[in-house]
């Protein structure tokens, strides 16, 4: 049987919420052994947040489980001497640190980049923050609806809106913490090279702003914004259920349209005949497109048959109920189970790729209670008689389920 791609690789993990978290499932789920430091008592925010699992207790959220599968969790209080020195032993022997608080936390609590990286020159350590660690608003708290505010999303999403709108997606956490993953994984390549470990700093901001496809090319090299909705994508709606397509995206789409739509006088006319005329006119196309989207099929079905037979981008508007059972997302073994104490089996997200031709399976469950895994993990990782531990229970320093 082939090793997972970080079999070997001991992950340091003192994040919270949902960006650092994202990243060290990504981790585990491709075999690093990944220890998630949580604050005794209070543990990562997620655990009391939607849909709680555990009848009997508030720290089970589905929140928490997703993104923490596969983690062994260690109760620490790092703003004791103790915890904080326990802390230090884990970065001698880890491969990977990482952090998300508010920057200068991290060093106020003596596991920062310089304190870890003395200690472990080797140690690959990534530090995940709103605004990155430098700069006027690095000291800003930041969840993804503060970044997308700054990040000039929001104002674009509004399109002809007077006021702007809160988004669904938590975009920002999620790409912060693919990128950081991204730079880890680099680090880790030079590491075993070399011998040589790094610091990095991803920001929210920066990777939101990284994922606009066309303003900020445009407006940094003295072009427009085009608000309102995006030119070239359009919705239809057949029978109750609604169907999107496109013309954008690739030169040769747009002569495909007009060639299955029969409307040769649509793709000569001068206000659509060349990209920016159809953007410039994009109020007078779209009608067009979406009329006959909506009147040349009797279902949605049909819609779909015909346009991907053309090859035209074309799907369907799902829900997420939808999204779940559809044929497509188990055929890839999207939505995959882990252990629950209490549920038996949890459904999580899966890691959205595949490694040698199948779907990554997630380590394990995540942590049921904080500290759940303390005594095992210092004496499996460090070596600590069970005396010793039992002196940094009673001191506090530490704490077990």
């Amino acid at each position: 049987m082939t090793a997972p791609l970080l079999d070997g690789v001991t992950v340091l993990d003192f994040t919270r919420v949902l960006a650092g978290p994202y990243c060290t499932r990504l981790l585990a789920d491709l075999g690093a052994r990944v220890i998630k430091v949580e604050r005794p008592g209070e543990g990562d925010e997620t655990r009391k947040g939607f849909l709680q699992l555990d009848p009997d207790r508030a720290d089970q959220a589905s929140y928490f489980v997703r993104v923490n599968a596969g983690k062994r969790s260690v109760g620490l209080d790092l703003s004791h001497a103790k915890g904080r020195a326990v802390a230090h032993d884990f970065a001698r022997v880890a491969d990977v640190a990482i952090e998300n608080f508010v920057p200068g936390v991290a060093a106020k609590l003596g596991i920062g980049p310089n304190d870890l990286r003395a200690i472990n020159p080797k140690l690959v350590y990534c530090s995940i923050s709103g605004f990155g660690q430098t700069g006027p608003l690095s000291g800003w708290p930041a969840f993804a609806h503060i970044i997308n505010a700054m990040s000039g999303m929001m104002d674009l999403e509004r399109g002809s809106d007077a006021r702007p709108h809160v988004a669904y997606i938590q975009a920002a956490d999620v790409l912060a913490g693919t990128h950081a993953f991204g730079a880890i994984s680099a680090a880790l390549v030079r590491q075993a090279r070399t011998g040589e470990g790094a610091t990095l700093d991803v920001s929210m901001l920066e990777c939101l702003v990284a994922a606009e496809d066309v303003s900020f090319g445009s407006v940094l090299n003295g072009g427009d914004i085009s608000l309102g909705p995006r030119v070239g994508m359009f919705i239809g709606e057949i029978k109750g259920r609604h169907v999107v397509s496109q013309y954008v995206g690739g030169p040769q789409l747009w002569t495909r349209m007009c060639g299955l739509m029969k409307r040769p006088d649509v793709e000569h006319d001068p206000r659509f005949a060349t990209p920016p005329a159809r953007r410039e006119n994009w109020n007078q196309l779209q009608p067009i497109l979406v009329e006959w989207l909506e009147k040349s099929f009797g279902s949605v079905d049909e819609a779909l048959s015909t346009l991907n037979a053309a090859r035209l981008p074309a799907a369907p508007v799902l829900s997420p109920k939808e999204v779940m059972e559809h044929p497509h997302m188990k055929a890839r073994a999207a939505f995959p189970e882990v252990p629950h104490k209490t549920r038996g089996a949890v459904r999580v997200t899966a890691s959205p790729y595949h490694v040698d031709g199948g779907p990554l399976t997630p380590a394990g469950p995540a942590p049921w209670r904080i500290g759940e895994h303390t005594r095992e993990v210092l004496t499996e990782v460090l070596g600590y008689r069970p005396e010793r531990i039992d002196e940094l229970v009673r001191a506090g320093a530490v704490a077990e389920a």
